[in-house]
């Protein structure tokens, strides 16, 4: 068994220690490659799971307006948040959300029905509001 299967903390260790020595025999490179690769796969991740959880608390906020309430605000503005530094971080990203909108919009419409009670039916079935208008920090759904 490898360091990389028995201890992975240790291989990251082993791994950027031998990067940073340019001791390219001791390197790990299909492993590397792998958990590089990975690491662009967690920034795309994040950004969808993200504006899913932002598309959804606007829905809420639009459809249930009796439900409004710090929690709700707190979560549309740290997914914006969280999207905007993601995106900071990689600006290769930068379009990333819009390709998503659409998947991402078919789960949290599904997910603020589970939640409210509200009728499937009674979201739009495609995204009412565009992207550049949903990540603005001054936006509010309103009342449906």
């Amino acid at each position: 068994m490898s360091q990389y299967d028995d201890d992975f903390y240790a291989w990251t260790q082993t791994q950027a220690a031998a990067l940073r020595a340019k001791d390219w025999a001791a390197l790990d490179l299909e492993n590397v490659a792998e958990e590089i690769e990975s690491l662009g796969r967690s920034d795309r991740r994040a950004i969808r799971s993200q504006l899913e959880r932002l598309l959804q608390h606007c829905l809420k906020w639009a459809y249930q307006p009796q439900g409004r309430g710090s929690s709700w605000r707190g979560s549309i503005e740290q997914a914006r948040h969280e999207i905007a530094e993601l995106i900071a971080e990689s600006p290769s990203l930068h379009d990333y959300p819009a390709q998503r909108l659409s998947d991402a919009y078919r789960y949290a419409r599904r997910q603020a029905a589970h939640e409210t009670g509200v009728p499937l039916a009674t979201f739009p079935e495609t995204c009412p509001w565009p992207l550049e208008q949903l990540q603005h920090e001054d936006f509010w759904p309103e009342e449906r």
